[in-house]
């Protein structure tokens, strides 16, 4: 049994003239321990399938249809007091920006414990002890002390190394990290990074990592979806995704990377940009960036099919798949 799974998840959002379509019936599982990585442009919907997992889509956002089973129960519907019983006790979110998540007129201390409290019945010195602990796992120096700051009294990494504590406070066993270094610089970074892969190997916690860094992905995940105007295109195996990608806009994430430039040269880009919800074209909606793109690509959606060990949404998949190399990097 996975511990999530999410079964043709729509999301739309009901705006003023017209609704529109976030997520399109998107389908994947997390199992026990296990660390995925959702990767794509902004405006992808990597952040709305976060948002629609934790139950936190506000209007006029809304889930439209699908299940999503968390340990075979379907939490899509539930009540909001089911729901809080859900998120902290055994899914947490880690947001992009520490300063908004943290409460800036409370001190650490007074955030840490009223989670605590909201769902455990603990006095004050247990809240207190638990709330030092977590901080000690995320290597925060005389926690004792933190309790007693404010945010804006600490730096971003160390705001950002309390926001995972608190993720970790009531012990779940699935954490959806949602751009979790991108307010901090390269090297803070790292550190973020390598202390959130040392907590799911230490606490066999399931990670889902939203971000558009494939570079992190490759170090932090052991599978990963890739994701265009709001659906799956490409999901398999880490290694086979970053080695072989076999979607024409996952190979031109990866040889966008800096590190796919020789010294001196234009970096690479993808043409175009990504559609907005209200003009997604017909057909393929990377169709009108894709140097493979045919008149069949342009009319009809291709479905997410089996490829060797990975699955891909082309319809030219075979065609890309026996390009020469440096067509492929066109």
């Amino acid at each position: 049994m996975s511990l999530l799974s999410v079964r043709d998840l729509s999301v739309k959002f009901a705006m003023r003239d017209q609704t529109v379509t976030a997520l399109r019936n998107i389908s994947f599982d997390v199992a026990r321990g296990e660390r995925l990585g959702i990767v794509g442009e902004s405006g992808a919907g990597k952040s709305i399938t976060g948002f629609a997992l934790m139950n936190l889509l506000s209007r006029p956002g809304y889930i439209a249809g699908g299940k999503i089973l968390f340990e075979d129960r379907d939490i899509t519907g539930l009540e909001d007091e089911a729901m809080r019983d859900i998120r902290g006790n055994h899914m947490a979110m880690i947001f992009q920006d520490p300063m908004v998540t943290l409460n800036p007129v409370l001190t650490i201390g007074q955030q840490m414990l009223e989670t605590l409290y909201a769902h455990r019945k603990l006095s004050k010195a247990e809240a207190t002890q638990i709330a030092i602990l977590k901080l000690r796992e995320v290597y925060i120096p005389s926690p004792e002390e933190r309790l007693d700051q404010y945010p804006h009294e600490l730096s971003g990494g160390m705001r950002q190394r309390i926001i995972i504590a608190m993720a970790l406070l009531l012990d779940p066993k699935l954490i959806i990290a949602d751009e979790p270094t991108t307010a901090l610089d390269v090297t803070i970074q790292a550190d973020i990074m390598e202390l959130l892969l040392e907590l799911c190997h230490s606490n066999k916690v399931g990670l889902i990592l939203i971000t558009h860094d494939l570079g992190v992905v490759s170090q932090m995940t052991e599978r990963t979806l890739v994701m265009y105007a709001g659906r799956i295109i490409e999901a398999g195996p880490t290694r086979e995704i970053i080695n072989d990608p076999q979607h024409p806009y996952t190979q031109g994430l990866i040889n966008a990377l800096p590190q796919q430039t020789p010294p001196g040269h234009r970096l690479k880009q993808i043409p175009g940009n990504m559609p907005s919800l209200t003009a997604i074209p017909p057909g393929c909606p990377f169709a009108p960036r894709c140097s493979f793109a045919v008149d069949h690509c342009r009319t009809t959606l291709p479905e997410l099919v089996s490829y060797g060990s990975v699955e891909v949404a082309c319809h030219e998949v075979n065609r890309l798949h026996n390009a020469p190399a440096k067509e492929k990097s066109a």
